[in-house]
């Protein structure tokens, strides 16, 4: 009876280990990802301007020109909106446990981060309006390692978790500035309007190392024995600290300025504090040189969203 006993025992421990092989491995997942922003903040300032949607009226009468601040409020966001590319590699050790390695490549969707809009009247009729708009777009290659916890096959289903880090391999923020003006032509030479131009301007911010943060929830459907559908909801948040600056594209009303900027004007190094020995005109005007990247406050933008991730997996 003894005998019987331990054999059966012999039986069930090697079907479970059988069971337990059956799920170690490595395999392969690729798919595609769109995230909505969660947590926003204020952006920084960019050209110049503060993250906020300005209105003004400027009025033209005899007695000179004056100005009235109409409205203003902040802007507020992130840079985690956009959709992803995701290719994964993973191996699972046992029927509960595995890691991932993930290669991801993400393109922002476009976000406001400031504005500004102003109406030329005089006292009876409208000289002209003059808009700005700034507005930038992220795009990042990152890898995401992680551990996956199984939570048990039901069906054809199989539910699990994973939490991970982000390392960011590349990646760049394009500002885009635009002014357009139609001011009329009577008054477009008056000294008080010269600044309202059509103007078109891009810059790249380039971005420190950086280190964020993933979790997710998703569940696996066998297809065929080896191939599999899955599904997950991802939360992910990091910040990115500019590094530097370079200015790319400057055109006013048609012609292509940028030459005609400084070294300066067209480049900037990002630090984390302004002091009399850096290239800044406000801090060390009597330093300053133009021929070299001036220096500016290091500011930060968030990339934090939750997002859908649909693809398929293949099981070597």
């Amino acid at each position: 009876m003894i005998r019987k006993f331990m054999l059966l025992g012999a039986v069930v421990l090697s079907l479970a280990t059988n069971a337990q092989d059956s799920k170690r491995g490595f395999y392969l997942k690729a798919g595609g990802s769109y995230f909505i922003q969660t947590v926003g903040t204020e952006f920084p300032v960019v050209s110049g301007l503060a993250a906020t949607n300005e209105s003004t009226l400027v009025t033209v009468s005899p007695g000179g020109v004056s100005s009235s601040l109409v409205s203003k409020e902040s802007i507020t966001g992130s840079f985690g909106e956009g959709s992803r590319t995701n290719l994964v590699a993973g191996f699972r050790f046992s029927e509960r446990l595995g890691v991932e390695m993930g290669v991801h490549y993400y393109m922002g969707a476009s976000r406001t981060m400031a504005e500004r809009h102003v109406s030329i009247k005089t006292p009876v009729s409208s000289i002209g309006n003059f808009d700005a708009v700034v507005s930038g777009k992220i795009r990042a290659l990152d890898l995401s390692p992680s551990v996956v916890l199984y939570l048990g096959e039901v069906g054809n289903f199989e539910p699990y978790t994973k939490v991970g880090v982000i390392l960011p391999v590349f990646g760049d923020l394009t500002i885009k500035s635009s002014t357009k003006s139609t001011i009329s032509s009577v008054y477009a030479s008056n000294p008080a309007f010269s600044k309202y131009k059509n103007s078109e301007r891009t810059d790249v911010v380039k971005p420190n190392p950086t280190l964020g943060f993933m979790a997710s929830v998703g569940t696996s459907y066998k297809i065929a024995p080896k191939l599999s559908a899955y599904a997950e909801v991802e939360y992910r948040n990091f910040t990115v600290h500019g590094k530097t600056k370079e200015t790319t594209e400057y055109v006013v009303e048609g012609v292509n300025q940028l030459s005609n900027l400084s070294y300066s004007e067209s480049h900037t190094n990002y630090i984390s504090q302004l002091n009399a020995s850096s290239n800044n005109v406000e801090t060390n005007p009597t330093g300053f040189d133009s021929s070299r990247p001036k220096d500016e406050l290091s500011s930060y933008v968030g990339i934090s969203g939750i997002g859908l991730s649909l693809g398929m997996r293949y099981n070597f």
